[in-house]
């Protein structure tokens, strides 16, 4: 007998003697490194390890350690304090002002996870999750880079039956339009090869904030995904991935999740939501412009009301809103919100329609002229302007936190005992603009319906949120209009799953 088949039959006489219950009780307890070493004892043990994590995780933890290296330790150690296969992982890394801290930090997070991993980095306006050390859940934002604080925020993924890839948006190597086509293609590919479908489940997306058309990249993400892909990200923020071979070779970063149509037997499905809390609400009536004149940075518009004949300047139409706000002051506070509706098309296939919601910065006027920013609307589109406010923010998180629990009511009354449980989240939301000073008041609608569930995110000046519960978009029977880039607010990433019955 060699030596090799002693320690294996050794090995089994073990499990023989303690039984499989308690051996699955106790490498259910190792941290993940010694999880994995555990799996690969033999075919049995790596069985017993199967059934621990039958289910996907999601691990997250925050470090406020002035040391790169001791903060990045700190995540590393605590994501791993348990049993978990990474399969991605998303970090906010802020502060450690100097040159190349986003490629340090992924160089040390790849080195600890593995360098198959797809990991994502980037430089948001602040974290929120909780502390590897106090196990305190915190927000932190600042609205100045004299205000940032050291600060890294680490969230590693297993989902099991899904698999996991990044895909670049290049920069411009061929015309912008050509690029997105690719960058759309790539995803569409991926998807297909893995799930036989087009369309993945879900989508993280992150962007140079200098990258002018990310706009233009999920508009046409938006019309090529079906309506079940779930996308949510950071447009406007610094950032390095495991497959940038070089720094700043890509605009933007997608995250791409798709069901495996080869996955494991016993595996039940993972389900993405979206949720949106907006702090915005519709001012004054609708226009119509009837004339724009503008390049890519500033738009002059010339409207009238819907259904009126003749136009109005713009400062009056800047009053009206301000008179019904009741603070003229707070001009700052408008963005304008255009429907519009464009022609797509991916590389050689037909061209369609999409009727779409954007918006864009604070309005202005001059000499009785309307200005916008930004160049993407053309005569003919409608817009109305909007207005952020605390009442509407406070509002529209009551009704969120009620929508998650009436969610959680109803897949906790499942009468076959396989439910529906809610297993991590992640939230990308607008800075704290409205002052509101109530503790992690941007997550407590998850906190509060989903206690000891994984939660991690961070702050960004606008927020990416396709098929999400969007409360300034009204439906109609005809036609749906769709908004995926949204201002003052939170978005929610709940993942769910669901046990095979």
């Amino acid at each position: 007998m060699t030596s090799r088949t002693l320690r294996q039959s050794q090995v089994s006489a073990t499990i023989d003697l303690i039984g499989e219950d308690l051996l699955q009780n106790i490498v259910g307890r190792l941290p993940a490194t010694s999880f994995a070493s555990s799996a690969c004892v033999n075919r049995s043990w790596n069985l017993v390890c199967d059934r621990v994590l039958s289910r996907p995780k999601l691990a997250s933890a925050c470090s406020f350690n002035p040391s790169l290296q001791d903060a990045v330790e700190e995540v590393v150690n605590k994501v791993l304090s348990e049993p978990i296969r990474p399969h991605f992982a998303i970090a906010s890394v802020a502060g450690y002002y100097y040159e190349d801290a986003l490629g340090d930090a992924r160089q040390l997070i790849n080195a600890a996870l593995g360098t198959h991993v797809p990991v994502i980095i980037n430089r948001p306006h602040g974290i929120i999750g909780r502390d590897a050390i106090s196990d305190e859940f915190k927000e932190i934002e600042w609205y100045n880079p004299i205000d940032e604080i050291d600060a890294i925020m680490l969230i590693v993924g297993f989902l099991p039956g899904l698999k996991a890839k990044i895909i670049p948006l290049l920069k411009q190597i061929q015309p912008r339009a050509v690029m997105i086509d690719e960058f759309v293609t790539d995803i569409r590919d991926f998807s297909t090869s893995v799930s036989g479908c087009n369309s993945p489940a879900a989508v993280i997306m992150m962007s140079d904030s200098c990258y002018e058309s990310i706009k233009d990249a999920i508009e046409k993400l938006d019309y090529a995904m079906s309506p079940e892909t779930v996308v949510v990200g950071n447009p406007s923020s610094q950032f390095r991935c495991t497959n940038d071979a070089e720094f700043g070779t890509s605009a933007a970063v997608a995250l791409v999740f798709a069901v495996d149509m080869n996955k494991p037997p016993g595996i039940g499905e993972t389900q993405f939501h979206a949720v949106l809390s907006s702090g915005l609400s519709p001012v004054g009536p609708t226009y119509k412009a009837t004339s724009v004149n503008g390049n890519n940075f500033t738009t002059k518009i010339t409207a009238r009301r819907e259904g009126s004949g003749e136009n109005i300047d713009g400062e009056t139409i800047l009053n009206q809103a301000y008179d019904e706000i009741g603070d003229p002051d707070q001009y700052h506070a408008l963005l304008i919100g255009v429907t519009k509706k464009r022609e797509y098309s991916i590389g050689q296939e037909n061209v369609g329609c999409m009727t779409s919601l954007a918006f864009h910065g604070v309005p202005w006027s001059s000499q009785g002229d309307f200005y916008v920013p930004g160049g993407a609307l053309k005569t003919g589109d409608a817009f109305r302007l909007y207005h952020t406010g605390s009442t509407t923010a406070l509002s529209s998180a009551a009704a969120v936190s009620s929508h998650l629990r009436s969610f959680n009511q109803g897949s906790n009354n499942t009468t076959d005992g396989d439910k529906t449980e809610v297993f991590g989240g992640l939230i990308f939301t607008s800075p704290d603009i409205f002052s509101l000073g109530q503790p992690d008041i941007n997550s407590s609608p998850f906190l509060d319906n989903f206690p000891g569930v994984t939660l991690g995110g961070n702050f960004s000046s606008s927020v990416i949120g396709r098929r999400v519960l969007t409360p300034y978009v009204k439906e109609s029977h005809e036609q749906m209009v769709r908004c995926c880039v949204h201002f003052d607010c939170s978005v929610f990433l709940i993942m769910c799953y669901t046990p095979l019955a």
